[in-house]
Order: C-alpha cells, then sequence, then structure tokens
C-alpha cells in the first residue's frame, strides 16, 4: 500500500493435550509447545507492529508455587526480544543444571514457559498509547485460580464510554484507560460471580477446600461467563483469554468483523487469526483448519474438552474485507485468488484508459502487498489480447490477407508488458526531530528502475487502496514522473475509502481520506458549501439520539451529488504534484464496489467503501467524526 496505514493486531494461542513427556519423547523437546507458539506469531507477523506478549499457564502446579507468567515487549523487534529472552533463561538454567531437558518435569517446575497452555498477542495500539502497560495480555490476579485471567485480542469496540458506564453501576471504580481494560474488568466481573455461586453452593456439601477448589476448576461454565459478559459489547472482536486453573476461551463477534481460526487434533488446540499460519506451523491441510463460528466462543477445559457455545445472536456475516485486500498473509490459498480477481476486474477499466494502445504501455505495481493483484492483472489482460487475435487472425484469414507482417504484428508484439518500474527502499530511519527534514526522508521509502520505461510510454501502476493519497502527492507520483511517461495510471485493488473504520483498522479521521477531501473541494467549487453545515447540525443530532435508537450515517450525503468517476477525477488533480515539469496525463482508478464483491464474494464487510456498518455503534462513529471534521478537532471518534 502506499499509504501506510497500520495492521490488525494478531492473536495465538497453544494448549497442549499431553504431558510434556510426551513432546520430549515423540519430537525431541519439551518445548514443543512453546516452539509452535513462537512460529504462530512469527507468521502472522504482518500484524501488529506496536509490540508483543505472551503468557502460559502451567496445570496441576502444587499450592504455594506460581502458575501464571507473562512477558511483553514494546521496543522493536518485540517478539524477537521476546523469545531470544525466555530462551536465554532456558539455556542458563539447563547450563547451570537446574533443567535436565530429557526430563519435562524439571523443565516444568523451573522454566517460566513450560507450561501445557500458552498465549500470545501481536499488537497494533489503535488506542491506549505504546507503553508497556497498554500491551496486552492483560492481568487480573486472584489466589483463586478461577478468578484469574489473561486477555488479549484483535479488537475495537466503538461503545468503550458505554461498558466503563456498566462497571459503574455494579459499583466499580473503573481505570479510563482501553476497551480491553474495559473488557477484562467486565469479564472479571463475571468471573467472580460464577467462582462465588459455586463456591457457596459447595461449601453447602462440606467439602475441604481443596476439593471446594477442584470442583469450581471442574464446574466453571466460561461460556455462561462470556454470554452474560458480552450483554452489551459493540464492536469487532477475536479475543481470547486464559484462566489460573487451565480453562482458555476464544470469542468471535456476531458478524465475523475480525477473523479467527483454529485447529484441534489428539495432541494439541491451537488457535491463530489467519488461516494460513496454522497451516505452515502444524503442516496441516486447508480442510484441517476452521474458522470460530461469529457469534460463538471457543471454551477449552482444563481436562482438554473444546466446545463452541453461542454466547450472543449472530449477525448478518460481513467480515473485513481489507483483510483480503491488503491486512492478511497472501499466501492463503483463497485471499491469493481473491487479490488475483481484484487485480483482473480492473483490466478493463484500464484499457478505456490506455485506449487499447498495447504497444506503447508498460504495467507494473507499487509494492508490496499489490503484487499478487497485478498478477491477476496481467492474467486478464492476457486473456483479452488473446481474444484480439484470435479475432484479427481469423478475420484476415477469411479475406485472405493473412501473411507473415500481419502475423509478426499480431503474435510477436503488442502484447501486455510487465515491468520491476517501483521498488521499496532500505527504510530509511526517519526519527530526526525536525517534521519537514523527516517527510522529505520519507519521500524516499521508493525508487525506480531507470530505462523501465520510454519516453512516450503509457505507465500503469497498481496499488491495493488509497487512503491518503499522501505518499502519491509527496513521493510516487513525482519520481514516476521522471522517467517521462506520456500517461501515468494508477489502479487501486480497492473502492474509494470515503468512511471511519471504527472496528481495529486505524482509519477513523474522516478530513484526512483522499476521497472525502475530494468530495468536499467539489461542494465549495459547485457553491454547495452549505451543505456541509446542514450536515454537522444532522450529525449532532443523530449522536444525541439515546442508546438503542436506530442512527443513519448523515456523512453520505457528501458524496450523493457526485459520480465515483467524478470523486475520482477530482482526487487525480488533488494528488497531482506541483511544481513538476513533466505535462503528462495523470488518471486514477478506483475498483468499484460490485467487482470487489465479485473478486471477495464472503467478505462483504465494506463499511469504509459504503457507509453501511454492520453495528450500530458504527453509525454513531461515523456522525461523530464527521463533527469532529466540522469543529477542527483531532483524534479517533470513539
Amino acid at each position: 500500500m502506499s499509504d501506510p496505514i497500520r495492521h490488525e493486531c494478531g492473536i495465538a494461542l497453544v494448549r497442549l493435550l499431553k504431558p510434556l513427556s510426551y513432546y520430549q519423547e515423540k519430537y525431541g523437546t519439551p518445548l514443543w509447545g512453546f516452539s509452535k507458539l513462537f512460529l504462530l506469531m512469527e507468521k502472522q507477523h504482518n500484524r501488529g507492529q506496536d509490540g508483543a506478549g505472551v503468557a502460559c499457564v502451567k496445570l496441576d502446579v502444587p499450592a504455594g508455587e506460581p502458575f501464571m507468567f507473562r512477558e511483553r515487549q514494546v521496543k522493536a523487534n518485540p517478539l524477537d526480544k521476546i523469545f531470544k529472552a525466555l530462551l536465554k533463561q532456558y539455556q542458563e538454567k539447563v547450563a547451570s543444571g537446574t533443567i535436565h531437558p530429557e526430563f519435562a518435569d524439571t523443565v516444568k517446575k523451573h522454566f517460566d514457559f513450560g507450561g501445557e497452555l500458552l498465549m500470545g498477542h501481536l499488537r497494533y495500539g489503535t488506542s491506549g498509547g505504546y507503553s508497556l502497560s497498554s500491551c496486552h495480555p492483560y492481568f487480573r490476579r486472584s489466589p483463586w485460580p478461577t478468578r484469574n485471567l489473561a486477555l488479549a485480542g484483535n479488537f475495537n469496540m466503538t461503545n468503550t464510554g458505554a461498558l466503563n458506564d456498566s462497571l459503574i453501576a455494579m459499583g466499580q471504580h473503573p481505570i479510563f484507560a482501553t476497551d480491553t481494560q474495559a473488557l477484562l474488568e467486565k469479564i472479571g466481573f463475571y468471573l467472580d460471580e460464577e467462582h462465588e455461586d459455586l463456591y457457596r453452593f459447595l461449601r453447602t456439601r462440606n467439602m475441604e477446600g481443596g476439593e471446594i477448589s477442584k470442583r469450581i476448576s471442574e464446574d466453571f461454565d466460561l461460556g455462561r461467563v462470556i454470554t452474560r459478559a458480552s450483554k452489551d459489547w459493540d464492536g469487532g472482536y477475536a479475543l481470547v483469554g486464559m484462566m489460573g486453573n487451565g480453562d482458555a476461551f476464544v470469542a468471535r463477534d456476531p458478524s465475523a468483523i475480525r477473523p479467527c481460526h483454529y485447529f484441534q487434533n489428539d495432541e494439541v488446540i491451537a488457535v491463530a487469526s489467519e488461516r494460513a499460519p496454522l497451516m505452515t506451523s502444524f503442516d496441516l491441510a486447508v480442510e484441517e483448519v476452521r474458522e470460530v463460528e461469529p457469534g460463538h466462543v471457543l471454551v477449552i477445559k482444563k481436562r482438554g474438552e473444546l466446545k463452541s457455545i453461542r454466547f450472543t445472536q449472530s449477525l448478518p456475516r460481513t467480515s473485513c474485507s481489507f483483510e483480503r485486500i491488503y491486512f492478511s498473509r497472501g499466501n492463503d490459498v483463497d485471499i491469493y485468488l481473491e487479490r488475483k480477481a481484484l487485480g483482473a476486474r480492473l483490466a478493463n477499466q484500464v484499457l478505456k484508459a490506455i485506449d487499447h494502445d498495447w504497444a506503447n504501455t508498460i504495467f507494473s505495481f507499487i509494492p508490496n502487498t499489490a503484487e499478487v493483484a497485478y498478477y491477476g492483472l496481467m492474467s486478464a489482460l492476457r486473456e483479452i489480447r488473446r481474444d484480439e487475435v484470435k479475432s484479427a487472425i481469423l478475420d484476415a484469414s477469411r479475406q485472405g490477407r493473412l501473411d507473415d507482417a500481419l502475423l509478426d504484428d499480431l503474435i510477436l508484439r503488442n502484447w501486455p508488458r510487465g515491468e520491476k518500474v517501483v521498488g521499496k527502499d532500505v527504510k530509511i530511519r526517519t526519527f530526526i526531530g525536525q517534521e519537514n527534514f523527516r517527510n522529505q526522508l520519507a519521500g524516499h521509502a521508493y525508487d525506480i528502475t531507470y530505462g523501465s520505461v520510454r519516453p512516450g510510454n503509457n505507465l500503469v501502476c497498481v496499488d491495493d487502496s488509497i487512503v491518503r493519497g499522501t505518499t502519491l502527492r509527496r513521493s510516487i507520483l513525482r519520481m514516476l514522473s521522471r522517467l517521462n511517461p506520456k500517461k501515468i495510471v494508477i489502479l487501486s485493488t480497492a473502492p474509494q475509502i470515503r468512511y471511519p473504520d471504527c472496528y481495529g483498522i486505524d482509519m477513523s479521521e474522516l478530513g484526512k481520506f483522499i476521497a472525502f477531501e475530494a468530495a468536499v473541494a467539489l461542494l465549495k467549487e459547485r457553491g454547495q458549501a452549505d451543505l456541509l453545515e446542514e450536515i454537522y447540525r444532522a450529525c449532532r443530532d443523530e449522536v444525541a439520539k439515546p442508546a438503542g435508537a436506530t442512527l443513519e450515517n448523515q456523512v453520505r450525503r457528501i458524496y450523493e451529488p457526485f459520480t465515483p468517476e467524478e470523486i475520482s477525477a477530482k482526487i487525480t488533480d488533488l494528488v497531482r504534484p506541483r511544481r513538476i515539469d513533466w505535462k503528462g496525463e495523470i488518471e486514477i482508478i478506483f475498483q468499484t464496489i460490485e467487482n470487489l464483491h465479485l473478486a471477495v464474494p464472503n467478505h462483504t464487510g465494506d463499511w469504509y467503501f459504503t457507509g453501511k456498518y454492520p453495528t450500530p455503534g458504527g453509525y454513531r462513529v461515523v456522525n461523530q467524526a464527521f463533527i469532529n471534521y466540522y469543529e477542527q478537532g483531532e483524534g479517533r471518534s470513539y
């Protein structure tokens, strides 16, 4: 993506179903589960660039010994730092003789992460800052194992304020920090209630303390806890939690906005945000990995039993299409094909833009996530050209005009030609304090291949999406113009991004979207600027409605006077670099909504393109986002 937007968070969970000695005997290491957790996290390192955290629960630890552990890191390369530090701890204890790797009981006793239940999280901080205290997993501690909770997730809640208000109504004194803290306390409240109910009931049976603790652990109903805690949740989420007694859960939002997958055999239960990392880490076939059902919680009991329990009514499935366009790893079989299809769907639009001038057009892509879409585009263009050539040969044959010169022209020339025009340069460190200098350096993150385009050629570059247009304006178009093409065409495999996201992606400030900027500019050019104030008043009325009321997206009215082509043309005008000598033409082409859904049929979440949000909280957020813009406020609208 030419405009960098932050990646999603990523989750991982590994629950060993055998004693550590089993893995030592079969795989030659008691750290088999620990290594699988690292692999799952490393294979999802496309997600969460700001920090990492891991946690571990050891089963059946004697009283008086610790049973839950956590490590977090927010410095550069956090995942590397965490695992290197833990392995160093392990190796030092092996060297001292404290741990004997062939004796798994010494590993469990003396290595913090020598446990049967392991959790990992890769964080992108959409809220709460980037300090260690904001890094997952969050912990809730108690001397009672069933009241301990480690919680992590890939999520954003649109109604964190309301969740905190509900905690106050319960009598708590919440710290207004993050939605994670709100969920931790909300789930923790019902953990306590479940524990207390079981404890009081078992006390009437005159059981001893040790037996009571054991029975509470066996009878604890995590499904009921999540059902009660989630009553007022509004957002997109994939949550993973571990209790001190060894129970665990994975919950997915009822609209299936955020991805979540799992795998189970007789040795392990494993969970990850994405499917491909599970397949790679455990050498699985695609059919062996399952999705966590929307509105369901996977409950893993200490005894190893796994159940999928509905905790809330499922809503229409609106899985995030941006996961398919950009966020998720492209080596997943379905995502790879979908990204190729996204590129292919642009073929007819681009041929119109270059007037079918095959002989004088170079096709390329803006790395790196647009590469697969580029292959799809080239494949579709070759099919179109093949049909053109076939038709021309047949016509010439019928007319008796088929000769060597015609065949040479048709077959050996004028086929879609691709070149590696744009390359991602080594990462330039832009930590220098002066903003102007930092922006100048950032503008050189890309480089061009000189000589790849002849002066007078059309140059077509595929990008996966265009959010703010900043990198196009400051860097890419300036750079491409140095090749002196006749025309530059930028293809976006995503439609115009018009509305904020509030379910995980950091696209929340309406005024920063180039499509919004273009629509506002058109309103002002055509004497319709009064509509902005009218929409502002309507947005204020919407957000003033009480909780539970039906809200409308008033921001959609900004775009209604214009066709997508008019907005695209204005975007082109806005991103065209000023003060350059090149006089060539620029055209920016966006994917249509219809072609997006044809290419990605099973992930229909498109609210950032269409303004149709899957939850009530989304409509409150989009209206608040316009209020913030109009009042010149900064920051997120949720």
